[in-house]
């Protein structure tokens, strides 16, 4: 296991990391001073990590932002969904008229199969049907995950879990 570079220790701007994982799988991860049951969003590495306690984490690959959409800040989750139905926000009616005015349940919703809803201008932490965004910057502002992944933290968190994001 190699040691990371400053930059991401710096990026990161909250934590040391004492374990490194791809961006492309889930994988429990080492890290110290984040208080237990916090999401930590890192725009930079593309990742969604859950401090477990003790250390561990888990970390998963996401999606972010595209365009000057990414965001940082503290918000907590306000609201969890299973299966929820999409209703574009004005901003994206704007920019894809077309779009109907919501998205049932089902293959075809952005959403995916659970959403996550912050404390922040409607947006929110979900799973998608365009998995292969993950990785990229590709969303209105949203965090997107693979729904599996979405579907597993969404049983490890509550109402009220903290979420950071940094650059």
């Amino acid at each position: 296991m190699g040691r990371p570079s400053r930059r991401a220790v710096v990026a990161a701007g909250l934590f040391s990391i004492i374990g490194v994982a791809t961006a492309d799988a889930r994988g429990v991860m080492q890290f110290d001073a984040v208080m237990p049951g916090t999401i930590v969003i890192q725009n930079s590495t593309r990742t969604l990590t859950l401090h477990l306690g003790n250390g561990r984490t888990i970390r998963y690959p996401i999606a972010i932002g595209r365009g000057g959409r990414a965001w940082t800040g503290r918000t907590v989750i306000a609201n969890m969904v299973v299966n929820p139905t999409w209703q574009p926000p004005a901003v994206v009616r704007r920019d894809m008229p077309h779009l109907p005015r919501l998205v049932p349940p089902g293959p075809r919703n952005p959403l995916g199969t659970r959403a996550l809803v912050l404390a922040k201008d409607e947006i929110a932490i979900h799973g998608t049907n365009q998995p292969g965004s993950i990785g990229r910057a590709a969303s209105y502002g949203c965090i997107r995950m693979h729904n599996r992944d979405v579907e597993d933290l969404f049983a490890r968190v509550t109402i009220g879990t903290p979420v950071i994001v940094v650059n």
